[in-house]
């Protein structure tokens, strides 16, 4: 594994590994904040989870949410499977960044500002996210791989083929 990965995958874990922990710590307050979002999935991920053996309310989406953090964070932190973990954690930071850090619900400045700093933050930190979900650690991408098996596979077929 390169340095930089061997670096920077740990440090972008760092925030899941302990926003996960956080969330399990204090998934009251962190539900109630999430609850405008929450009660809009819940229909849809009530009908989904039916047949649980728990309830999935807000407070328990809070710690499945954390739960994802921790478990995909130390994947990625300590490359085994990082692009998938990468990539869980990316489809968790839309529902995070937006049940936690409403900024455009703040009427007071200073919470508004505070709350769209954070909205940022997770936006940047998507962004990084993503590009180690796509990171191919130096080898040639699937579909790389696809077109180039794709065009031997062709070579091969017009030597083969009397033409």
């Amino acid at each position: 594994m390169a340095l930089v990965r061997l670096i920077a995958r740990p440090m972008l874990a760092s925030m899941f590994i302990y926003g996960g922990i956080n969330a399990l710590k204090n998934s009251q307050p962190l539900a109630e904040r999430a609850k405008p979002v929450t009660e809009k999935l819940q229909p849809v991920i009530g009908k989904a989870t039916e047949s649980l053996p728990f309830e999935l309310d807000d407070e328990m989406m809070v710690k499945l949410n954390g739960g994802v953090h921790i478990a995909a964070g130390l994947m990625l932190a300590t490359g085994k499977m990082p692009r998938l973990a990468a990539a869980v954690l990316l489809a968790t930071m839309v529902p995070t960044t937006f049940g936690g850090h409403r900024f455009w619900e703040e009427s007071d400045p200073k919470l508004r500002a505070n709350q769209k700093t954070h909205f940022f933050k997770n936006v940047s930190i998507a962004g990084g996210v993503l590009l180690a979900a796509v990171d191919t650690a130096g080898r040639p991408s699937l579909a790389w791989r696809a077109r180039a098996q794709a065009r031997r596979a062709r070579d091969t077929a017009g030597r083969i083929t009397p033409g």
